[in-house]
C-alpha cells in the first residue's frame, strides 16, 4: 500500500488520501513543472491549489484554506479566494516525492503573497511538511507568530 501524502478534508464534496502517484496524476493543465519558473530559488514540481480542489469538489460554503503540518506541529488559516488562483503544493523533486528536508510531503507555497495584500496572508503562510489540507467555513486552527519578533525568532531557528 503506498503511503498517504496529503488529506484533504472539510468542505469538500469528496474527502480524499492522497498519494504521490495521486497527486502526479491530477491533469497537466494544473501542473506546474519547475517552480523555479515562478520563484528564483526554489525547486521541485507543484500542483495549482486550484487543481487539487476540483479534484476534491471544494463546496461554495469553503471560506478558509486551513493547512496542518503534523511533523511540526504547525498550522495556517488562510482566507481562500485570496489563494485559490495563486496557491501551489509543492510534491515532487527531480522526479521524487518531495524530501522532509526540502518541506515534504508536500509544501505550500505563493509565488507573490505580499501581492495578496492581506493580514492573514504572511511569508509564514508558504507552510513546509503539510500533510493535511481542510476546508472550512469559519477560520480554522492557526499557530503562526502575530508580531513581528516571534516571526524573526522562527524564521531564526529554521536557519539553525
Amino acid at each position: 500500500m503506498k503511503p498517504i501524502v496529503l488529506r484533504v478534508t472539510g468542505a469538500v464534496a469528496t474527502p480524499s488520501e492522497l498519494t504521490f502517484a495521486d497527486l502526479a496524476a491530477i491533469d497537466s493543465a494544473e501542473q506546474i513543472f519547475d517552480v523555479s519558473q515562478l520563484a528564483e530559488g526554489r525547486k521541485g514540481d507543484a500542483v495549482k491549489l486550484s487543481g487539487l480542489l476540483k479534484l476534491v469538489g471544494a463546496k461554495p460554503e469553503a471560506k478558509w484554506l486551513t493547512l496542518h503540518a503534523s511533523a511540526d506541529d504547525f498550522h495556517a488559516s488562510i482566507p481562500l479566494e485570496q489563494v485559490r488562483e495563486k496557491g501551489l503544493l509543492i510534491y515532487r523533486l527531480n522526479g521524487e516525492p518531495l524530501p522532509a528536508k526540502s518541506g515534504g510531503p508536500c509544501r505550500f507555497f505563493i509565488p507573490d503573497y505580499l501581492a495578496c495584500r492581506s493580514a492573514e496572508i504572511d511569508e509564514c503562510a508558504n507552510v513546509k511538511f503539510v500533510d493535511h489540507i481542510e476546508l472550512t467555513a469559519e477560520r480554522g486552527r492557526d499557530n503562526r507568530p502575530h508580531d513581528d519578533a516571534a516571526h524573526a525568532a522562527l524564521h531564526a531557528k529554521e536557519r539553525q
